[in-house]
């Protein structure tokens, strides 16, 4: 069985035990934080790296990266 697989079931057993808003709301919370802990050591790891620096973030500070709208009669 894959860690895929594996993870499926512990989250669906976890989810099994649920009995209310409260319960399922600090179940979130559990997952968000966890997710936002393995972001956090992606980006302590680019910055030991070197690939992110000061000037990294200052660049992306004057970056504009939004999306341009094109007008419907435009579109393809």
């Amino acid at each position: 069985m894959s860690y895929n697989e594996l993870a499926r079931l512990e989250v669906l057993s976890a989810i099994n035990s649920i009995n209310s808003m409260a319960e399922l709301q600090a179940f979130k919370d559990v997952i968000a934080r966890f997710f936002a802990q393995r972001a956090q050591q992606g980006i302590d790891a680019l910055w030991e790296n070197g690939k992110i620096t000061p000037d990294t973030i200052e660049a992306w500070g004057e970056e504009h990266m939004r999306t341009p709208y094109r007008h419907a009669e435009n579109r393809s």
